[in-house]
């Protein structure tokens, strides 16, 4: 899924599942190499947690908001309201800890 400045209201407002967003730039190196981890995850994880992209540079109103101050920044949405979130390119068994520091598990497959 991709978020813009349109769309991100209505989407934490009406997910009910944990969103994780990616905060990212086309331009920015760490982010395309993160890219890959992050697709994994969605395998990983849906339907346990959602996953979304937003490109900081084309919807800078959301980055300002959300005080993205450096990318790739991951964010984590229960409820509609930031729960957690952790800056830099991270390998998939880091963020597989993360996410489980922060209760979200693997879906069974």
């Amino acid at each position: 899924m991709t978020l813009t400045a349109a769309n991100a209201a209505t989407v934490l407002k009406h997910n009910q599942l944990p969103l994780l967003v990616d905060c990212w730039a086309p331009w920015c190196a760490p982010c395309r190499s993160f890219a890959s981890v992050f697709e994994q995850a969605a395998g990983q994880y849906e339907p346990n947690l959602r996953l979304a992209k937003l490109d900081t540079e084309a919807h800078p109103s959301l980055a300002t908001r959300w005080q993205i101050r450096s990318i790739p920044t991951l964010i984590l949405f229960r409820d509609g309201r930031e729960a957690a979130r952790v800056s830099g390119a991270l390998s998939s068994t880091q963020l597989q800890q993360w996410l489980a520091q922060q209760g979200v598990r693997a879906a069974n497959r």
